[in-house]
């Protein structure tokens, strides 16, 4: 296990605001904040992201797997961590073998990751798919599970409260039981660090489901499948890209919909003429 590597930065800055229409009015909040982040392997550069500096040890391990340069948490022999006015620099030690595949099929990340991106600075349209893969079924959420994890989730979002300005990914038991929870200013990161905290150890993925606190798009479905999650569900609606990908690799993809009723978009086993989609509704 990598031992705990400590960033002081802050996460959240207190700022002042004038309320409109309200003469010499102002309020005090919290905002989230920003860092840039630049991922190394072994010295060399790959992409920088903007995110919240905490639990960057958990968003090092699951952008790395999302980013398809390792494939197992042992192929990180280690990290380093150093901190300047610029940012977070973040040297992830690859083994051998993981560092040979990354160096042959290097792809450097051409412009800056932004907290909203997926897919900032790939070089070419032959970069945004993915080797094809699937994941291992599982039995899918009911919508008793779904509801109560919706309800409990923002006890366990505290820069989101403070803030209003954080996006959270969480795995939830079968029962609807919130296991592990990750905050961050942007909804991929989010989703990465609860796949670092996954690789990591601090939950079992076999029986339950990922949530997120956002929409699911395309590379949120692709980070869920790098993940090895076989269930993801979303506070907002999928894209039609994002359906299309979860059902070729038999990812089950839910949503709310706007009465916050469980939708289920895709689901293994599940022919395109099969009528689940209405009862799930």
């Amino acid at each position: 296990m990598i031992p705990p590597l400590r960033i002081s930065a802050s996460v959240s800055s207190s700022v002042s605001a004038i309320v409109l229409g309200r003469s010499n009015e102002s309020r005090t909040l919290d905002c989230v904040e920003e860092e840039a982040v630049a991922f190394r392997y072994n010295g060399f550069p790959h992409g920088v992201m903007m995110a919240t500096p905490t639990d960057l040890e958990d968003f090092a391990a699951g952008f790395s797997l999302a980013e398809g340069v390792i494939e197992l948490a042992a192929d990180i022999e280690g990290m380093t961590m150093k901190a300047s006015a610029d940012g977070i620099e973040i040297d992830i030690a690859l083994c051998g073998a993981s560092l040979h595949r990354y160096l042959a099929g290097r792809r450097i990340r051409q412009l800056r990751g932004n907290s909203s991106c997926g897919l900032c600075g790939v070089q070419d349209l032959q970069d945004v798919q993915r080797p094809a893969r699937r994941v291992n079924g599982s039995e899918s959420p009911n919508d008793t599970a779904i509801t109560a994890a919706f309800e409990n989730l923002r006890q366990w979002q505290p820069l989101s409260r403070l803030t209003r300005g954080a996006h959270a990914a969480a795995w939830v038991a079968s029962d609807g039981a919130i296991r592990c929870v990750r905050e961050d200013v942007g909804r991929h990161n989010a989703l990465d660090k609860l796949i670092g905290a996954r690789l990591r150890g601090a939950f079992n993925r076999l029986s339950g489901f990922c949530l997120v606190t956002s929409r699911c798009s395309f590379e949120m479905v692709q980070k869920a499948i790098a993940g090895g999650f076989s269930t993801i569900v979303s506070a907002s609606a999928p894209t039609a890209l994002a359906i299309r990908t979860a059902k070729a690799a038999g990812l089950t993809l839910c949503a709310l919909s706007p009465d916050r009723a469980p939708l289920m978009f895709s689901q293994p086993n599940v022919s395109e003429g099969s009528s689940w989609l209405q009862s799930a509704s």
